[in-house]
């Protein structure tokens, strides 16, 4: 090699390393994706990161997070976790893992924009979206709700209905986060057991009672409820005022990456603007300020998201979701 060509090559290799990349540009190799997203979301997911990375290759388990938990709780027991990135529901679930010391601290991801309370402040997980949960209605209710106390008013008795924690990610991060407040508390699903509420599988059977009539008011996700208004489903949505829950679908990379920079790639991807917009396009709030909002957000509409603490409600979790199976039934 002449001294020419290997002074530029060591100039090419300076700048790659300046802006924090190996010599491969972070873009090569093959990464293994655990995700929990819808299958439509996730191929959508992967087709845009390739799309900026066209060198890694992906391979996808997709699943819902409670299966990809226990495939890597197997894999970890076996000494051999095939997964370098995780994009899963629920943050709390990722407090499991950051406590069990399997996630590799991220401290060069850009978190400048994201919203507070979506991302670990030590840098290990990082919020991909916004998914909260508010009150869902038939346009034909009589009573327009705007907080969640008015769900447990009596003459709602008999028209709710809301998706079991069992079975739900967003709604046990809705039980833990609502047990803790003073303000709700367990009284709070107590008044709604006296209202005779409904616990079912999950958001969509909610969607399906509160649009056809059989149930005038549900505990919903966002997007479900909205998405369906614009298409033309007799319901309403309403953000509470005492806030709203929030999953945050967070990403990470997992100690035991075998492609490190290609994992940071698929990190950065996903915080970028292009990965917001991305988000976006798929029917979800951005976790970044600044983003325009899908569209079926009315504009100006002002989410208040409830302080959750991620590390309170792991410790919680599973006692909370004994006593609520014990007061609806599992």
């Amino acid at each position: 090699m002449s001294l020419r060509v290997s002074a530029i090559f060591a100039a090419v290799a300076a700048c790659a390393l300046a802006l924090g990349l190996s010599p491969a540009s972070a873009q090569s190799g093959k990464i293994v994706l655990y995700t929990s997203q819808p299958e439509a979301d996730a191929s959508k997911t992967v087709a845009a990161f390739r799309k900026a990375h066209p060198d890694v290759e992906v391979d996808v388990f997709r699943s819902g997070t409670v299966e990809v938990m226990s495939k890597l709780a197997a894999e970890f027991a076996g000494g051999q976790p095939g997964a370098d990135v995780l994009l899963i529901a629920d943050a709390v679930s990722m407090e499991a893992l950051k406590r069990d010391g399997r996630l590799y601290q991220y401290d060069g991801a850009k978190i400048d924009g994201l919203r507070e309370g979506s991302y670990d402040p030590g840098k290990t997980y990082f919020g991909s979206k916004l998914i909260t949960t508010g009150i869902a209605y038939n346009t034909a209710a009589a009573k327009k709700p705007t907080s969640w106390a008015d769900l447990a008013d009596p003459a709602l008795k008999g028209q709710i209905v809301m998706p079991s924690p069992l079975y739900s990610g967003a709604a046990a991060i809705m039980l833990s986060a609502f047990a803790a407040r003073p303000d709700l508390g367990w009284k709070y699903f107590e008044g709604l057991k006296a209202n005779d509420a409904v616990a079912v599988r999950g958001n969509g059977a909610v969607l399906k009672s509160v649009a056809g009539g059989e149930k005038s008011y549900g505990i919903l996700v966002d997007f479900m409820a909205l998405n369906a208004k614009a298409k033309g489903s007799p319901v309403e949505f309403v953000f509470p005022k005492e806030g709203v829950p929030a999953v945050t679908e967070p990403v990470a990379i997992l100690k035991t990456t075998k492609n490190l920079d290609a994992s940071k790639a698929f990190i950065d991807f996903i915080l970028s603007d292009d990965g917001q917009k991305l988000a976006v396009s798929q029917g979800y709030v951005p976790a970044k300020a600044g983003i325009p909002n899908p569209a079926w957000l009315p504009e100006g509409t002002e989410i208040k998201l409830m302080p959750i603490d991620t590390q309170a409600v792991l410790s919680t979790t599973e006692a909370d979701k004994k006593r609520f199976a014990d007061m609806f039934g599992g």
